[in-house]
């Protein structure tokens, strides 16, 4: 469906002060990312090596850092510089910046430790385009019960929830899972979901269930812009079902219509003007909104 999401050996990262080659990286197995999923991360768009809607990432990596109590170990200004220098340091143009962020190394016990540095660490990996001609075509979905925690709103590296999820989708050569709580839809495994109902878009409401995607807000702006009601309210299962169109979102989807939903034709099998009005509308803001 895209290009690997793998950085190469060789190519630079950064942890804990220092710019290093991804293969001689190493990271303490008594960190506590790596016993607990203590940590969070972020991913960040790069478009002509221009940072996209960089300052709603890095608020956000704020907030995930608030919600489980560690203090964010660089200013705004910091994380922009490393940003900007991880860029340089590596050779694609369009680039995803992943940022992650653990509690740091300390022994074994599941109580916070005190006194202890976060590991920080960035890498670069190439920004994985989708196809053009599964753009065109829209990708199929299927979909599962939401069975994660509640703490959706962070955006922890403890995903191991999601993983399975999206593991339901590639053993069903599927684009992604689209997930449902108690009759209502949350999200997908690693996508914000959107329907189309009587020509409104509609998003379920943001709350601790779901991650609140950077594109939430968005695809407000782009939807003002282009003259197309939206709604955030409860989506029921039902509604998902009999959608007029379906939109997934994400740092790396953008905006990409679902044509399937499990086994069933989506919008006549074809991306809809929604979703393709709003695709366009995205494109230029890459261009506006990139720094």
């Amino acid at each position: 469906m895209s290009a690997t999401l793998d950085p190469s050996a060789d190519s630079e990262c950064y942890l804990n002060g220092t710019f290093q080659p991804l293969s001689q990286c190493q990271v303490s197995v008594l960190d506590r990312g790596f016993i607990f999923g203590d940590g969070v991360y972020e991913v960040i768009p790069v478009y002509g090596r221009r940072v996209f809607r960089v300052d709603a990432h890095l608020a956000r990596l704020a907030r995930s850092l608030s919600a489980i109590e560690i203090a964010n170990p660089c200013s705004g200004e910091d994380w922009l510089a490393l940003v900007r220098e991880l860029i340089a340091r590596n050779a694609q143009d369009d680039q995803c910046i992943y940022i992650q962020v653990t509690r740091g190394v300390a022994r074994r016990d599941h109580a916070f430790p005190r006194g202890v540095e976060p590991t920080v660490f960035m890498m670069s990996f190439p920004f994985p385009h989708i196809p053009v001609a599964k753009r065109a075509s829209g990708v199929a979905c299927i979909t599962a019960p939401d069975l994660r925690w509640r703490n959706g709103h962070i955006k922890s590296i403890s995903l191991l929830g999601n993983v399975l999820a999206r593991q339901l989708s590639v053993e069903m050569d599927a684009a992604e899972t689209i997930l449902i709580r108690e009759g209502w839809l949350t999200e997908a495994s690693a996508s914000n979901v959107w329907v189309v109902r009587n020509g409104c878009l509609c998003a379920p409401l943001r709350d601790h269930d779901k991650l609140e995607g950077i594109r939430i807000t968005l695809l407000e702006e782009l939807s003002r812009e282009v003259g197309i009601k939206l709604e955030f309210r409860p989506i029921a299962e039902w509604e998902l079902r009999c959608a007029e169109e379906i939109l997934l979102t994400s740092a790396t989807k953008e905006v990409l219509s679902v044509t399937a939903l499990d086994g069933r034709s989506v919008s006549g099998g074809q991306p809809g003007s929604v979703s393709q009005s709003l695709y366009a509308a995205y494109q230029t803001a890459k261009v506006a909104q990139s720094t």
